[in-house]
């Protein structure tokens, strides 16, 4: 018997028992729906955040000074980022300070962070602004009390998106100063957020007490926090990704000996790319785990095939003693069977995948993320399902072929 008839004969008995097929397929859907779903969807967040932190910043190295070692002549300068923004590997360079105080607007208010740059932070943060413009080099030197406001700290603020022009009252450590809004950002595109959504969220959890940011001139920001041109840290690119190392150690040499202090560890470099490969390897691997965890069902619905295969090589006793006694063979018989078996699982491989994608992309747009729809991932649960049924198929493919076939002929 050749294997279309063979195929022939298994569709045959599935539809004549259509029910209790569907039943034994149903571990075998799960397990594959479940398996296709989960490395879908963890492939498309993947890909999401991956690609966010890229287009973030993901050719960005930070040199941060450890505040509880370091002494004052230890920080970071406005001669230090020029002596730095020489160097051949650098492309943008701008230092950073941060401040925690208390942002107020005509009484409404609350928490608010000050970030100190310069006017390169745009190029790095790859942000530029909604409505009016990033402070300029001649605004920093002179000290100008301006800022440029996130979107979401606009609409919390003032209910309303284009702020340029307005005034906002920042205290922090006893001095206070009024900045003019001469630009809005829209920050959260490029953490890939959305800022209706998270000033809903900061309504319903309290305003103001969840905090508000905004860029304002590094000048002006480490006046305010009490250390005249100290940086706490800088941020810079390179001109090639793949010299991100370089860059980072020829600034790290550069600081430590125009402050003299190669003999203490002051100065921390970190290398964003590193960050996106370890998230890339714990999403990888947290899919894959939970995958695994899913691919249980399978075996469940494999132990389901074996028992309702051998249920069918019950029913069908005479059936397999006139083949055998008309001359068909033990691998005739067995072949037959564990076509059956296989062709079982297939189909169920089948149904499982078009609900696993169909899963997923419901789950994917739910989440806004693209949709990370591996063939290979959808071949493999394929076959996994075919050959669970191959393994699972053996013991009743043999057993209905070494049945004797006048042992066979007497069953009723």
């Amino acid at each position: 018997m050749n294997i279309k008839e063979n195929i022939r004969i298994a569709l045959f008995s599935i539809r004549t028992n259509m029910m209790r097929s569907l039943l034994t397929m149903l571990g075998i859907i799960i397990g594959v729906a479940s398996v296709i779903a989960v490395i879908t969807v963890g492939n498309g967040g993947r890909d999401y955040i991956v690609g966010m932190i890229r287009d973030m910043g993901a050719n960005v190295v930070s040199v941060s000074v450890n505040t509880a070692t370091a002494e004052d002549s230890d920080y970071i300068t406005s001669d230090d980022i020029a002596a730095i923004k020489k160097l051949e590997s650098i492309r943008y360079i701008t230092p950073v300070t941060m401040s925690m105080g208390t942002l107020n607007v005509e009484g409404n208010g609350g928490l608010g962070m000050a970030l100190g740059t310069d006017e390169q932070v745009q190029y790095l943060l790859k942000s530029g602004c909604k409505y009016g413009r990033y402070y300029n080099e001649e605004e920093i030197k002179s000290g100008r009390a301006v800022a440029v406001v996130d979107i979401t700290t606009a609409k919390m603020l003032f209910g309303y998106e284009n702020v340029v022009g307005q005034m906002i009252d920042y205290s922090v450590n006893g001095r206070s100063e009024r900045f003019k809004i001469i630009g809005v950002t829209d920050l959260m595109s490029t953490f890939g957020g959305d800022s209706d959504q998270i000033v809903s969220m900061m309504d319903s959890m309290g305003g103001g007490m969840m905090g508000y940011m905004f860029l304002v001139p590094s000048s002006v920001a480490s006046t305010l926090s009490g250390r005249e041109d100290q940086y706490e840290m800088c941020y810079f690119s390179s001109t090639d990704e793949g010299e991100l190392d370089a860059a980072g150690r020829a600034a790290l040499n550069l600081l430590q000996t125009r402050h003299n202090n190669e003999d203490r560890d002051v100065y921390t470099v970190q290398n964003m790319a590193t960050y996106i490969d370890l998230l890339d390897t714990v999403i990888r691997v947290f899919t894959i785990f939970i995958a695994a965890v899913s691919a249980i069902s399978l075996i469940v619905g494999g132990i389901g095939v074996m028992n309702i295969m051998l249920v069918t090589v019950t029913e069908r006793t005479r059936e397999i003693g006139i083949r055998k006694a008309l001359g068909a063979k033990t691998s005739n018989i067995m072949f037959q069977f564990l076509t059956e078996s296989i062709v079982l699982c297939l189909i169920g491989g089948i149904i499982g995948t078009i609900l696993g994608v169909s899963g997923a992309a419901l789950v994917s747009h739910m989440m806004n993320v693209p949709l990370g729809v591996d063939f290979t991932t959808v071949l493999i649960a394929i076959g996994f399902s075919s050959a669970i049924g191959i393994f699972f198929g053996i013991y009743p493919a043999r057993r209905a072929a070494k049945m004797p076939p006048i042992e066979a002929l007497r069953r009723e």
